[in-house]
């Protein structure tokens, strides 16, 4: 496995590049070398037939008056036969050696191109990435799209601006480095895809390498995915701008993300808080950011770094390892959380962390119990399949929140018994004509025999007071004991269940506009 270069102000001297002609294969009629190029650490392959050599060798002779006779001489008769093809393997290679020994500094546009450098060497594909943002920069940034670029080509820029050379060494304007940092000052919308195992034909680790951010000014969406956070730098120099961020597949803590700089200080606390003991550093907040998605990561607690991000709204931290729901009272602008398919067992306590949330999803975890959503009255939005939820009971938990409109209980325990739908929605009362179970709206047929459960468990009731007359004579001593006075012109007055909870928000409007 390749790994990275020195990523810092301590750096080796450049390695020497190399190409070697490890052997040869027959497509169709012709034969292609297999050629292995080497730059440090960084291997990869590259495959030519005889011609390409042969064109190669006549732009080079023409732009840089290299010998004409240095390639190896053409062969029309035998040209495949196993002797005159093991030769040419050793001829060739002599003959890319020697053009690579001839062009220590920057090597010619054409032969770079036929050595892949454009892909996999640091010079090459910055000047590559130059040269189309010289052509189609102000296009990119008219149109206001979104902008992707890989992580080897920001390690090729970090390493570029790292090594203090000449923005243009090359001599060719539309390849010199200002280009790049032109067009990332201005930009707003990025996304940064790294790749699984090694990269193109090479033994890069793509996702691996370090590469720093703080190029780009202007950001106000960033996509990552498939990039080890621990060696992405400069991302936090976008605080100011930067409204919508998404990291996938390569984070293993919120820190890593929200605060890389933590582990330098043993106390910190954010930007703007009134501190308390010892405090080492001072960090200023996501001040812009609303939108945070660190799904499919390998995060196993949410830390106290959420303290940086004060103003988000939706926060999606699904595929994950969380075992427990912490520290988000202080998010107080969330309005939607996803939370599915982690490991959590336990939602006790949960109302006086998310005290405005509308959107809830809980899909794919360990729940049995949902005895700590009883007090969520803004829930609009509810997913609990995929869970272990099995007595009806649970679901009483649920059934008196006032907005709650969506709800999904598939591939729990409860969801195969018989008459499921009815007797979920039986548990709303009133409201069961305004609920929407498994995204399947309720028929009047599921309304009719809802009323007849509702009736049946009235008839239960009644029926068990009946047959328990000391504990009706109690309740009839006690209200005796207690008149409740008011005036005779006063309709009854009902009052509210704890002077303590806050009152639930009536609105009915979801965060996700039409479901």
């Amino acid at each position: 496995m390749a790994t990275a270069r020195t990523f810092g102000p301590e750096r080796e001297a450049e390695p020497a590049k190399e190409a070697r002609v490890l052997g040869s294969e027959l497509v169709d009629t012709y034969t292609v070398y297999i050629i292995q190029v080497t730059d440090g650490s960084h291997e990869w392959t590259v495959k030519h037939r005889y011609s390409d050599f042969h064109d190669l060798h006549e732009k080079l002779v023409a732009e840089r008056k290299i010998d004409k006779n240095l390639l190896p001489p053409k062969k029309i008769i035998g040209k495949n036969s196993r002797s005159l093809v093991e030769k040419r393997e050793k001829d060739l290679e002599v003959y890319l050696q020697k053009l690579l020994a001839a062009f220590p500094g920057v090597t010619p546009r054409v032969l770079a191109h036929f050595l892949h450098f454009h892909f996999y060497e640091i010079n090459g594909i910055t000047a590559a990435l130059a040269e189309e943002l010289f052509e189609k920069g102000e296009q990119l940034l008219g149109a206001g799209e979104v902008f992707a670029i890989g992580p080897l080509q920001l390690y090729a820029v970090t390493e570029q601006l790292q090594q203090g050379k000449p923005t243009c060494a090359s001599g060719d304007a539309k390849t010199d480095l200002g280009h790049i940092l032109d067009f990332t000052c201005r930009l707003k919308y990025l996304k940064v895809s790294g790749t699984e195992g090694p990269f193109g034909t090479s033994n890069i680790q793509e996702q691996l390498l370090p590469f720093d951010l703080s190029i780009f000014k202007s950001l106000h969406q960033v996509e990552i995915s498939h990039c080890d956070a621990k060696h992405i730098r400069g991302l936090v120099a976008s605080k100011p701008t930067l409204a919508t961020l998404s990291v996938r597949f390569s984070a293993t803590s919120m820190k890593e993300v929200l605060v890389p700089e933590a582990s330098e200080f043993d106390e910190w606390e954010p930007e703007g808080t009134a501190l308390e003991g010892p405090v080492t550093a001072v960090i200023p907040t996501w001040q812009a950011l609303t939108t945070l998605d660190l799904s499919h990561n390998s995060i196993s607690e949410i830390d106290e770094s959420v303290k940086l991000i004060p103003k988000i709204e939706f926060l999606d931290l699904s595929h994950n390892g969380l075992l427990v729901v912490d520290n988000l009272q202080h998010l107080y602008n969330l309005v939607h959380l996803d939370l599915s398919y982690n490991k959590l067992s336990s939602l006790e306590g949960l109302h006086t962390k998310l005290g405005n949330i509308k959107t809830l999803n809980l899909a794919g975890n360990l729940l049995e119990s949902l005895s700590g959503l009883h007090k969520l009255y803004s829930l609009v939005n509810l997913d609990l399949r995929d869970n272990r939820i099995e007595q009806m009971e649970e679901v009483r938990s649920i059934g008196s929140l006032p907005c709650l409109e969506h709800v999904s209980l598939l591939n729990n325990p409860l969801s195969i018994i018989p008459d499921y739908r009815t007797k979920v929605l039986a548990q709303f009362g009133e409201r069961a004509s305004e609920v929407c179970l498994d995204d399947t709206v309720t028929t009047e047929k599921e309304l009719d025999t809802v009323e007849v459960l509702k009736a049946i468990q009235k008839a239960k009731e009644v029926k068990s007071k009946l047959s328990n007359p000391e504990k009706r004579g109690g309740e009839d001593s006690r209200l005796s004991a207690a008149p409740c006075i008011r005036p005779s012109s006063s309709p009854p007055t009902v009052a509210p269940a704890s002077a303590s909870l806050p009152q639930p928000i009536l609105s009915n409007q979801g965060i996700l506009g039409d479901e």
